[in-house]
């Protein structure tokens, strides 16, 4: 029995195509769900925090299907923001004024040196009916907003983006698009 064996990673995963905010699988299957925008609860009070952290029980509990958790690290991107505290920073007279500007682009040097990232939550979930589908993520968007946290589908780049973390530890690949 001749072998297959291949030398490339893309060979051995069963994606056919990134397309409508969902992964198609090799057997039909789509990846899909939402992205749920994170949300600093320690910042509010006790009872506050407590009916959060609830409500998000009660959303896990509820789902009936087969679902996965994944937090995704994101680098930040602040070249348009430090581009307009350089032209802030040019423009101004008062030396007070610049002297803070210029502390400012200091510190978002610090943060583009130190690679920050920004961690994005996401809920995934296999399924192949297009109807269950959207009706999953009505209910998962409505449960997150019952819980106090927004959220929405997942978009093309969300899940590239996931896909990156998984399989480039993180590197963007730039080198084509996958088309169906």
């Amino acid at each position: 029995m001749p072998s297959n064996k291949s030398k490339y990673t893309n060979d051995f995963i069963p994606i056919k195509s990134i397309a409508n905010g969902m992964i198609l699988l090799d057997t039909n299957e789509k990846v899909t769900g939402v992205k749920i925008f994170p949300r600093n609860i320690f910042i509010l009070g006790e009872d506050a925090i407590y009916s959060i952290i609830n409500n998000l029980t009660n959303v896990y509990n509820l789902i009936d299907y087969e679902f996965w958790i994944i937090a995704a690290d994101r680098p930040v991107d602040i070249t348009a923001y430090l581009s307009q505290l350089q032209l802030l920073y040019n423009s101004q007279t008062n030396p007070v004024k610049r002297k803070l500007i210029i502390d400012d682009i200091n510190k978002a040097n610090m943060f583009t040196n130190n690679n920050v990232v920004d961690t994005e939550f996401y809920l995934l979930f296999k399924e192949k009916d297009n109807e269950k589908i959207q009706k999953r993520i009505r209910t998962l968007m409505q449960s997150f907003a019952n819980a106090g946290l927004q959220s929405k589908q997942t978009s093309n780049e969300d899940l590239r983006i996931i896909l990156d973390n998984f399989l480039n530890g993180g590197q963007t690949t730039t080198f084509g698009t996958v088309i169906g």
